[in-house]
């Protein structure tokens, strides 16, 4: 889910509940409950990686 905020969010969500975001300016990811971090994980480069490739997409479309 990306948000219209020119610096966007990265979010994971179950059934409407969010698991977990990526904190962009801290680089990591946050879990919405402590569990969950224990028995799933998620680099959150990877998020930052997506939405690099979607601002550029978007980008590309926009001209």
């Amino acid at each position: 889910y990306m948000t219209p905020d020119p610096s966007g969010e990265y979010m994971f969500d179950f059934d409407g509940d969010e698991i977990f975001h990526v904190d962009l300016e801290r680089k990591e990811t946050v879990w919405r409950l402590e569990e969950f971090g224990r028995f799933a994980s998620f680099e959150a480069q990877r998020a930052l990686a997506n939405i690099a490739v979607d601002k550029a997409n978007l980008d590309i479309m926009i001209k």
